[in-house]
């Protein structure tokens, strides 16, 4: 049986999922970083291994966002969700679709594990694993797998 609080817990990290895409489809920084720790530690597609800090991760978005035109569309699929007392994580397949400055449609499938903790009451995001399979005879991600 669920608690009551459990599914308020998971009706607010929902929204906080929800405003993160919100955000991402604007192209608001500041308002993504806001969602995060600030001691968040996160494993993203591209290099470095590891981004340790917002300031580090705000970085990573800001380049991002600068390679594409317009908005970046983000669909999630098959989220799951388990929360505890001030842990809670979630992971999901996720959709990003988008156009590149010189043209190049971009529409992928990738792999998203994000990990929260309850502070003061609010959910921020302390640790998130995006990730592509990679082939293991050629080394190469494979970007054309869909659910």
């Amino acid at each position: 049986m669920i608690e009551n609080g459990q599914t308020n817990d998971e009706a607010q990290i929902r929204q906080l999922l929800d405003e993160w895409v919100d955000a991402l489809w604007v192209k608001d920084v500041d308002k993504i970083l806001q969602l995060y720790s600030p001691d968040v530690v996160t494993f993203d597609v591209v290099p470095p291994l590891q981004y340790i800090g917002t300031p580090a991760y705000g970085k990573s978005f800001r380049r991002m966002f600068d390679a594409f035109r317009g908005s970046i569309t983000f669909e999630t699929c098959d989220l799951s969700i388990a929360v505890g007392a001030d842990v809670a994580f979630s992971h999901s397949l996720v959709r990003t679709i988008g156009t590149t400055n010189n043209g190049e449609k971009t529409d992928r499938w990738l792999r998203r594990t994000v990990c929260l903790r309850k502070v003061g009451g609010k959910w921020l995001i302390v640790h998130e694993h995006v990730s592509l399979p990679v082939d293991p005879e050629s080394g190469n991600a494979v970007q054309d797998l869909q659910p």
